[in-house]
């Protein structure tokens, strides 16, 4: 009798093992299935919308295709698509939405920009003091390491972000609130070369309407597709002419290029444009979630 009372717990035990594996397989699956699930068809480009964070109602994706952004004396031409994208957050009113970061962590992409006339065009060798450097400087130069990408990344939380729908399309006002940092990359300039900062960033505030002294935005065209579950803006030309732009910072070996960037791109600077061209997206996170089948 004892032998059975021993076994019958041994198979209880070991039912209550079997049952709670099995569980955590179903809910491993259940993870699984929702981590791999995306959205498809024509809201497949919501891809990065956090559509099941708490507070979001909606979801943005806006790449921008051309136009140029000028700091100081130095243009920087928009060739390389870059998107900026993520969630919409519940907010009242409800057209001004701040943003919620996109799933990848890039609200907005990472995409370099070819600065014009490369190392050439921003620092001359003879004038850096330190030997070293400026052995490197030569160096650089003589073997043609002499390319410059500047990358715009985000410079403060994406809830910064703001996109105020109504003053884009009606053209006035500031219809998008975007903090950045400008990430200037060559060899020689190192990896924390920056123009601007999380404590000190450049605050782009556009509008579709008119800049004074400046150029002139666009608010586009609004249609509709999904029967209406995705609002499309096309031909949209963000601009703005009233941002600061501080010093450089952390170019070169101890930050000693810092000085003649600043002198040749004429920082800080006062005397900035943006213009970014490009179109705008937005859904229901509804329809968005629902689309994942």
């Amino acid at each position: 009798m004892r032998m059975h009372r021993i076994m019958g717990q041994a198979g209880t035990r070991s039912q209550r093992f079997m049952i709670a594996t099995a569980l955590m397989a179903l809910a491993a699956l259940g993870v699984a299935s929702s981590a791999s699930a995306q959205p498809k068809g024509a809201f497949a480009v919501f891809a990065q919308c956090p559509v099941h964070a708490a507070e979001v109602d909606g979801c943005i994706y806006s790449p921008t295709t051309s136009g140029y952004i000028t700091i100081g004396k130095t243009e920087v031409p928009i060739v390389n698509k870059q998107v900026l994208q993520g969630g919409l957050l519940e907010n009242e009113p409800s057209y001004v939405k701040p943003l919620s970061a996109a799933l990848n962590g890039e609200t907005l992409t990472k995409t370099a920009q070819k600065v014009p006339g490369g190392l050439l065009g921003l620092v001359e060798c003879r004038k850096i003091s330190n030997f070293i450097e400026r052995i490197l400087c030569e160096g650089f130069f003589e073997n043609g390491v002499t390319g410059v990408n500047a990358v715009t990344e985000l410079a403060a939380p994406a809830s910064s972000v703001v996109l105020n729908s109504a003053y884009e399309q009606l053209g006035v006002g500031t219809a998008l609130t975007l903090p950045i940092k400008v990430h200037l990359e060559n060899p020689l300039l190192g990896s924390e070369c920056y123009i601007g900062s999380t404590k000190e960033p450049i605050k782009l505030e556009l509008t579709t309407g008119a800049t004074t002294g400046g150029p002139t935005g666009k608010p586009g065209t609004k249609t509709t597709k999904e029967e209406g579950g995705i609002v499309v803006i096309s031909g949209v030309s963000l601009v703005g002419n009233t941002f600061t732009a501080p010093k450089a910072t952390g170019c070169g070996l101890l930050g000693i290029l810092d000085g003649i960037l600043n002198e040749k791109i004429g920082l800080p600077s006062s005397k900035n444009t943006a213009v970014l061209n490009g179109s705008v997206e937005i859904a229901n996170s509804e329809f968005v979630e629902e689309s994942e089948g």
